[in-house]
């Protein structure tokens, strides 16, 4: 937004076209765009585990959207940023440190899996808003539905306290039910033991029992509860690396469960306006609760909120910033 002090004849502020309500009045329909491979798909397993490599390749086979796993800067791919902003406006959390001091006393560990896991819900909008414009189906690196595990995985290690859980679950509770579930959640099932080597040659020090209850979360939680509304498939990593054998199983699916065979052109006008506005699908993962790791104070705040203002092309709306070269900005 314009600064209204600095505004001259030109105070309204801007408009950009986008899908809504008229669009729909006059025709706009999603259901005819749709084909066989309009789907999403999200593929997971423990880190380290290949699910980049086959998520790449099976999105080259069947022609869709490959979309790699967010970082703690997402947000700023999102905005166009050139470069990415520093941590202090990207959730205040590293995932560095939370390698070497997972149990860091600043809280470092829950604001990392809390940035993580609203960096998962917008890009699964962005991913849902692809399919319903174009068509053309969309493959995830995980998702935000199975960013549970992590966050069991954290509790049981004791790198976060209960009221980080109850918090976190609070907020997925409010959040994850706007959106549907993955046509198909693909699984690659590598054992704790060789993943733990794969860090440890790239430098990362993971303790095995955090692995293994990610393991776990996959197999005995997260998989089960959602084979009821969602296609699944499981790989060992040999298995994982046959592509075409890969293809060829989800071509065969049907996918005739689930609540995604139930919508018809209206539920998904609704879904569209919903993931277009990214400010709405952020707001999601706020509460107004209390909580040390999370929470900063007023003067903290406004501090913050000045030097993000401060920084080049912030002051004003994009296209209105004459410190990042912006022109005939009193034409606008």
């Amino acid at each position: 937004w314009r600064n209204p002090e600095m505004a001259g004849v030109h105070t309204s502020p801007g408009r950009t076209l986008r899908y809504g309500w008229l669009t729909y009045a006059l025709g706009e329909r999603t259901l005819p765009r749709l084909s066989k491979t309009s789907k999403i798909i999200a593929v997971d397993g423990n880190l380290a585990s290949g699910k980049g490599a086959l998520a790449l390749k099976l999105a080259e086979n069947l022609g869709m959207l490959y979309m790699p796993e967010p970082d703690t800067f997402y947000m700023d791919k999102m905005t166009g940023e050139k470069e990415p902003l520093p941590v202090d406006f990207n959730g205040l959390c590293s995932l560095e440190k939370f390698y070497t001091d997972p149990k860091a006393a600043d809280g470092n560990s829950y604001r990392l899996q809390l940035w993580m896991y609203a960096m998962r819900l917008l890009q699964y909008s962005d991913a849902v808003e692809h399919l319903l414009t174009t068509g053309q189906g969309v493959v995830l690196e995980r998702s935000p539905f199975s960013d549970t595990v992590f966050i069991d995985a954290m509790f049981k290690e004791g790198y976060i306290r209960k009221e980080c859980v109850e918090h976190y679950n609070e907020i997925r509770h409010i959040s994850i039910c706007e959106f549907l579930l993955p046509h198909l959640n693909i699984y690659i099932d590598v054992p704790a033991e060789e993943v733990q080597k794969r860090l440890k040659q790239s430098g990362k020090n993971v303790p095995l029992s955090y692995l293994k209850n990610i393991e776990d979360g996959y197999k005995k939680t997260f998989l089960p509860q959602i084979e009821a509304d969602s296609e699944v498939l499981v790989y060992n990593e040999a298995e994982a690396l046959d592509v075409e054998k890969v293809v060829e199983d989800v071509e065969n699916l049907k996918f005739e469960k689930g609540p995604w065979v139930n919508q018809d052109d209206t539920s998904y006008h609704h879904m569209r306006m919903l993931v277009q506005d990214k400010q709405k699908v952020a707001n999601l993962t706020h509460i107004p609760n209390f909580l040390p790791e999370i929470t900063i104070g007023a003067h903290e705040y406004d501090e913050k909120y000045y030097a993000y203002r401060s920084l080049p092309g912030k002051k004003y709306a994009p296209g209105y910033n004459a410190d990042v070269g912006d022109k005939y900005i009193w034409l606008k």
